[in-house]
């Protein structure tokens, strides 16, 4: 098994085999609670004007996402894991947009199959990858707005490549760490409204999850995602 380890939306459109798409802050982390929340669907998009066309054909929608962190005018729900899982989704269709996340998955079209990630299902993740054996994985960080390398999204991925190679290794020091590092920002005062500290541990959650996010590309471009284990 060929494992590359790729950044960005460059990163996801170079992606072969396997892709896992990580984006730990916050986008995958929502997406995996999104589910776990009954959400019917969930429909990843990459531009916020897609996302209201969306929400014009389809019914019981929740539109979640955001730019600059913050929640998208006339959006339900921000980008954050506190705040949706305060909300009742239950039966509704999520549609999803973010800066870095959900464009790396409508990036990633070269790729065989394709995979959200994130530290709340690293296992799942890394047993799913076992489980189909593919001769090339590609683990795309992408980083912050999609242009700036992030300690969680690499570590993500190193932690997901240690686990296909066998290697043991305990990475729990590293993530309390990234509160000091990528992840102060939910620690700023003037971030708490829209980045509260909340989010920081409910996307540090060590494989909370035991399920993967397939992404299967829709007919209008955009990327559902399925459950699977």
């Amino acid at each position: 098994m060929e494992i590359k380890i790729l950044e960005f939306s460059e990163g996801a459109k170079k992606a072969e085999g396997l892709a896992v798409v990580i984006d730990v802050f916050r986008a995958f982390s929502v997406a995996c609670y999104a589910h776990d929340a009954g959400a019917s669907a969930i429909i990843s998009t990459a531009e916020v004007d897609n996302a209201l066309a969306l929400k014009s054909t389809l019914k019981n929608c929740v539109l979640i996402g955001e730019r600059d962190e913050k929640k998208i005018p006339g959006f339900d729900l921000g980008n954050s894991p506190t705040e949706l899982i305060q909300t009742d989704i239950k039966g509704k269709t999520v549609i999803h947009t973010t800066t870095a996340g959900t464009n790396g998955l409508v990036n990633a079209s070269n790729a065989d199959t394709v995979i959200t990630g994130s530290l709340v299902n690293c296992s799942a993740i890394i047993k799913y990858i076992k489980k189909i054996n593919p001769k090339k994985v590609s683990l795309v960080a992408m980083g912050y707005r999609a242009v700036n390398s992030t300690e969680e999204d690499l570590l993500c991925a190193r932690i997901i490549e240690a686990g296909l190679k066998g290697d043991e290794k305990d990475f729990s020091g590293e993530i309390e760490n990234l509160r000091f590092s990528s992840g102060k920002r939910f620690f700023l005062p003037e971030n708490r409204d829209f980045s509260p500290p909340s989010d920081f541990f409910l996307c540090t959650m060590l494989d909370r999850f035991d399920f993967v996010l397939r992404g299967v590309r829709r007919s209008d471009g955009n990327v559902q995602l399925i459950a699977e284990n």
